[in-house]
């Protein structure tokens, strides 16, 4: 199949997170068809009820190919012009996997073996899939993880920390706020000060970023509000020891902020020949916690569109992912040229 159809055929399965069953029944049909052409072997590796990474390899790996299935919300529907497919997940990570399955068709043309396919579950918002990989490893020695770099090696990504900043008040009638404790207030008192904690920067990646990405609460607009709550979203670059010391003390004593979720910042090593970025987002590298080998990143497509009602991927960018996807693979199955 065509790496352009494939794209489609997986733009078209919905798979926001946690709904995996569907693409994960497809990608297992699939490789199990080309796992029988060319003595593989293809698995499922149970996350939770209904949502399975699925993995096929080519006598033992020593090099595996790994992203993810799943998107963020809302589910965008496939279309397609002369220079681009768009829809979820035509970047992050549809045609990623397309290109991923291409190359390896590619690769066992030549007859190359030791080397494998993993697409997990879960990315886009606990990397649950590659939790669970991690604590089954297969004796790779190397990751090539796929992400939009636009089709160059990054050479590092910025972490993540994730908090809800929670407060609680006391209700009341509003013509009688005296009588109340509004959390609604306390928490944008608390929400001010957060904004100000300094970011650090580094000299690779740059520096941090905080974002307040959702805030609700509150009962009715004639009610003092009892509680209130947001969810920022840091983008680490560096140490969080001190970062998460200063968010807890903004926090205090309007609100409680209790942390979700930490990624450390990652290093990425080159390859010669290849083109380098750094790159801003979190993967799944750090959750695989290196039991699947040295990890690389690269993919096909501009993280700027992922996430958006635009999201897009170029049929040019597809199709030369293919290529270095194989020509990574070659090299690293050599040891790697570094």
């Amino acid at each position: 199949m065509h790496v352009f159809e494939l794209t489609r055929k997986l733009i078209e399965i919905e798979s926001i997170t946690p709904n995996e069953r569907a693409i994960g029944d497809f990608l297992f049909d699939h490789l199990q068809k080309l796992a029988g052409s060319h003595h593989g072997i293809v698995e499922r590796m149970p996350v939770e009820e209904g949502r399975d990474n699925v993995f096929v390899y080519f006598d033992e790996p020593v090099v595996v190919l790994s992203t993810h299935m799943d998107t963020v919300p809302p589910f965008v529907p496939f279309r397609e012009d002369e220079e681009h497919i768009w829809g979820r997940g035509a970047c992050d990570t549809k045609g990623i996997i397309a290109a991923m399955i291409a190359a390896a068709e590619s690769l066992l043309a030549t007859r190359a073996r030791r080397f494998g396919l993993l697409f997990v579950v879960g990315e886009e918002r606990n990397s649950a899939g590659a939790q669970v990989a991690a604590k089954n490893p297969r004796g790779s020695k190397f990751l090539i993880n796929g992400e939009p770099t636009e089709n160059k090696l990054a050479l590092g990504s910025k972490g993540a920390l994730r908090y809800e900043i929670i407060s609680h008040g006391r209700m009341a009638h509003s013509a009688y706020p005296e009588l109340g404790d509004s959390a609604i207030e306390k928490l944008l008192n608390a929400l001010d000060r957060i904004r100000k904690v300094p970011q650090p920067v580094d000299a690779l990646l740059g520096p941090g970023t905080l974002n307040i990405g959702t805030i609700s609460g509150g009962r009715a607009p004639n009610v003092i509000p009892d509680y209130a709550q947001a969810e920022i979203f840091v983008r680490v670059v560096g140490d969080a020891a001190v970062l998460r010391r200063d968010i807890a003390a903004a926090a205090s004593p309007d609100a409680v902020a209790q942390e979700i979720l930490f990624i450390p910042a990652i290093r990425l090593g080159a390859v010669d020949g290849f083109a380098t970025t750094v790159v801003a987002f979190t993967t799944d590298i750090p959750a695989f916690k290196g039991a699947w080998g040295e990890p690389f990143l690269l993919g096909p497509g501009s993280i700027h569109l992922a996430h958006t009602s635009e999201e897009r991927i170029p049929k040019t960018q597809l199709l030369e992912a293919v290529p270095l996807f194989r020509s990574l693979v070659e090299r690293l199955l050599l040891g790697g040229n570094r």
